[in-house]
């Protein structure tokens, strides 16, 4: 049975059909519209508009819009560009071209805002998807341990990777550009020996997602300002107090754990970033994972794992028992080994608590545990403002 989603793609993927016959259309009659001055008629050139202006009614709205053009009559360019010449003004004749030109615009308008809907769609999808192969990875890792690099993978996540790989692959589309290592990833799971693995684990999925994430939110779309001019706002000389305090009431619990995950994201000297279970899930206190590099001119590149926990606590602190008790749990992990245990919150710590971690980070036990409330958060943002807009914390 088709699911909803894939219900959805099969309209998006006819509408893009025929947006691409269109798109092929417009060349096609650019092509046959004469560089000069040329009256008569073009069978041709009729034949191609009738047809665009086919195609053009089967391409639904996109919120409410859609292009409503037609090709010019190849006489009126012509009685129009003798006008212009005629009338000796140059922006005459750039005005005519570019009423010659219109048509593109519009169509490449289009393309845009339904490549804008078609990520839209597929987003909360693909970032589980994203989500689900870093599982993946994680458990095989597991398995194979220690394995020859010349062995054959013998899994069965091996091919539960591939069709979650396949999965991302039709959600891309041609709306999200496809990552440039997805034909080495690609090459390696083909081979599916353990060396091949090691490079998908080290190298190419980390590159892969990278990507993959910088495309889905759309570096380039825009948010939404309230004023015209930002002149006006220095004009005005405004004055008053000046505070870090952000709204943190604004975000729910994944919203939290997606702004820090952008943080880490975004960050050099991080690397790798997972986002390791689903919110809320009973998830042995691991929310977020990243590998913080440590560079060190005399004594070499140290890399960290670190595991941060999300709290989006609002009523209540951290206290000593929740920052214990994840420490501990930390135990349960295998191989790779927790270097760091970050505790991210969007309230504060008790004082019991922050007394722990201290006593704790003195003794040189691993892991060791870092408190990142919401001063610490709200220091951290208030370098970094396209950030505090983007989550609309003020």
């Amino acid at each position: 049975m088709t699911s909803p989603l894939m219900a959805a793609l099969e309209v998006f993927e006819a509408a893009e059909a025929n947006l691409i016959k269109l798109e092929r259309l417009w060349e096609e009659i650019q092509l046959l519209i004469p560089t000069g001055i040329a009256f008569g008629e073009s069978p041709e050139y009729e034949d191609r508009c009738r047809s665009m202006t086919t195609v053009l009614a089967a391409l639904p709205k996109l919120a409410g819009w859609k292009p409503s053009i037609s090709p010019p009559d190849l006489n009126d360019v012509a009685q129009n560009r003798f006008d212009a010449i005629e009338s000796g003004d140059p922006t005459a004749q750039l005005h005519i071209e570019n009423w010659i030109a219109e048509p593109g615009r519009d169509i490449r308008e289009y393309r845009f805002r339904f490549n804008q809907k078609r990520r839209e769609l597929v987003r909360d999808t693909l970032v589980e998807l994203i989500d689900s192969v870093d599982a993946a990875i994680r458990e095989m890792r597991r398995a194979i341990g220690g394995a020859e690099p010349n062995a054959k993978v013998e899994l069965k996540r091996w091919e539960e990777l591939k069709s979650l790989l396949d999965q991302i692959k039709v959600l891309l589309g041609s709306s999200i550009p496809q990552p440039a290592y997805w034909s080495v990833l690609a090459r390696h799971l083909h081979f599916g020996m353990v060396c091949d693995f090691d490079d998908i684990e080290k190298n190419d999925w980390p590159m892969v997602k990278k990507e993959l994430r910088q495309g889905l939110y759309g570096e380039n779309e825009p948010l939404p300002v309230e004023v015209e001019d930002l002149a006006s706002l220095v004009a005005a000389k405004p004055r008053g107090a000046v505070t870090m305090q952000l709204d943190w009431r604004r975000l729910n619990a994944e919203d939290f754990e997606r702004l820090v995950f952008t943080l880490i994201s975004n960050e050099p000297g991080y690397e790798n970033p997972e986002w390791l279970l689903r919110t809320n899930a009973p998830d042995r206190g691991r929310d977020l994972s990243v590998m913080r590099i440590v560079i060190d001119g005399l004594a070499g590149t140290l890399r960290l794992r670190v595991v941060i926990q999300c709290k989006h606590w609002l009523a209540q602190s951290i206290s000593l028992p929740d920052v214990s008790s994840a420490k501990e749990q930390m135990a349960l992990w295998t191989d790779p080994r927790v270097d760091v245990l970050v505790f991210a919150t969007s309230g504060r710590f008790t004082a019991d608590a922050v007394q722990w971690v201290e006593k704790h980070n003195s003794s040189g036990h691993a892991p060791r545990v870092e408190i990142w409330p919401e001063s610490h958060l709200e220091r951290l943002l208030a370098a970094r403002p396209a950030l505090i807009a983007e989550f609309k914390l003020r």
